[in-house]
């Protein structure tokens, strides 16, 4: 996640396009292919958006949507993650069903075996309406992203275990590549993976080998553990050091808290309010279609 920080502003090539004049869409993905496991004492109380959206997929929000900050300090970090926050609009309770879906795991197959449903698991409530996947359209309000939809979800039981980022640019004004046999050509992306395999990928149009000029997109990758031998301590064991060496800048602050609940907080108000079964996704899929309703224009989700 810190890296994120250094890839936009350790390098003049990417922060010139990184505002609404170029980029078209962005989407978060949390994946999970576990289940809750023994968790359901826990889990069937608080689900995927108190769970992932509220905290981490926010921060990871503010991360890719962040001014530069003056300095690297704690507080001038914090100061501009919390400008972000403040700038998303809190959605009315009539608005929810238009910016925001839930759904729960059925019965599939995941990890090569069949495994039961939400449902079905042990120490789960009957009928419980308690969401193990949601998802977000939001936008942040501001001089830079007005009007760049942000698309956040996060779930078990999906296809895979991911964590990305994904920055889709606008499309070229003018392709004049319209031969037969180009493959989908796709706006130029840019994905930020965070786990399990840490690197950036930037997709690019590229022609095909031979006479015709045809295109298709190509990956450029750079990976973690590729360039870097020395391997990154685990999440906890940072968070651990930093509290023992008194640096508060990977710890959220009290209004941060408080600007991301004012979003989140309206979304539980009208599911609570919400009554029925949920949507349903198979275990070891891509997650709910009902999902798909988020998404504007000729957006689509990207494979998990």
């Amino acid at each position: 996640v810190q890296n994120m920080m250094a890839f936009r502003f350790a390098n003049g090539m990417f922060e010139p396009l990184w505002n609404r004049n170029y980029i078209d869409h962005v989407q978060i993905t949390a994946a999970e292919d576990i289940g809750i496991g023994s968790r359901a004492g826990y889990y069937d109380h608080a689900g995927a958006l108190r769970d992932l959206i509220q905290n981490h997929m926010l921060q990871l929000l503010c991360h890719v949507a962040m001014e530069p900050p003056v300095s690297f300090t704690a507080e001038e970090v914090r100061n501009e993650k919390v400008k972000v926050l403040h700038a998303i609009h809190a959605p009315q309770l009539e608005e929810v069903p238009e910016i925001a879906v839930r759904a729960q795991y059925g019965a599939g197959h995941s990890g090569g075996e069949d495994v039961p449903g939400y449902l079905e698991e042990d120490g789960v409530r009957s009928g419980s309406t308690t969401e193990t996947f949601a998802a977000l359209r939001l936008e942040v309000d501001n001089w830079r992203w007005a009007g760049v939809p942000f698309y956040l979800r996060a779930g078990k039981r999906l296809a895979r275990k991911i964590t990305e980022i994904a920055v889709t640019l606008k499309p070229v004004p003018h392709l004049a590549f319209s031969q037969d046999g180009s493959l989908g050509v796709k706006p130029n992306q840019l994905v930020l993976t965070l786990q399990p395999n840490e690197g950036v990928t930037l997709q690019l149009g590229a022609k095909i080998p031979g006479s015709r000029m045809r295109i298709r997109s190509v990956n450029m990758e750079f990976l973690y553990g590729t360039s870097f031998m020395s391997q990154s301590p685990e999440a906890y064991e940072r968070l651990i050091m930093d509290a023992m060496r008194g640096d508060p800048t990977l710890f959220t602050r009290n209004d941060e808290v408080e600007a991301q609940w004012r979003i989140c907080d309206p979304i539980l108000q009208a599911w609570s309010k919400t009554s029925g079964p949920l949507a349903q996704y198979e275990a070891g899929s891509q997650g709910p279609k009902e999902a798909e309703r988020l998404l504007l224009d000729d957006h689509h989700w990207r494979a998990i």
